[in-house]
């Protein structure tokens, strides 16, 4: 079984979101990030960096969300083939150093979101998810980033009505719900 460790707050809600998508068995282990709980030789001997989230099953131990995801799509079989690999990985990677520093970086937002925005709307307004009318790992990873940005930073899509459209389909599913908003 899949053991997820994370923090109150953390990237670790972007995984837990997609374990929960998959219905796939998982065990949350929750550390006390204000007590340095991550900071502790035995989670240092699972990221050296002491950085949330990371997964271990048995023996085997991966961090980072992005590659998580990757790991658990490849894992669930939710991509077939090395062309859905591969638009996966340039999503999720898209989300991690793209869509996310430019939405967040203070200094940085004003210039990339109207750009960064602009296209995904494009691309959202002939299809219902990133990749297609499928749900898929790409959504959770670009999914997430656009979701956080409401929460943390009270962005709104107005000027974007597709990705307004694609926030509001993906919030609404159970899965997010839960992980995302803590709603059961």
């Amino acid at each position: 079984m899949t053991k997820l460790y994370g923090g109150a707050r953390s990237r670790a809600s972007i995984v837990k979101w997609y374990l929960e998508e998959l219905q796939a068995p998982y065990e949350f282990q929750l550390l006390d990030m204000q007590a340095g709980e991550h900071l502790q030789p035995d989670f240092l001997a699972i990221n050296p960096f002491g950085k949330v989230p990371a997964i271990t099953e048995g023996d085997f131990q991966l961090w980072e969300s992005g590659a998580i995801l990757l790991y658990l799509a490849d894992k669930y079989e939710q991509v077939k083939t090395l062309e859905e690999r591969a638009i996966a990985s340039q999503w999720v990677l898209f989300a991690n150093a793209t869509l996310g520093p430019g939405i967040f970086g203070a200094d940085t937002r004003e210039k990339e979101s109207p750009r960064l925005l602009g296209g995904l709307n494009k691309i959202l307004e002939n299809q219902n998810y990133i990749t297609g009318d499928n749900f898929t790992v790409s959504d959770v990873a670009v999914g997430t980033i656009l979701g956080y940005a409401i929460l943390m930073l009270k962005i709104s899509y107005d000027d974007y009505p597709a990705v307004d459209a694609y926030i509001k389909r993906i919030s609404d599913r159970p899965a997010y719900k839960k992980a995302i908003l803590g709603i059961t």
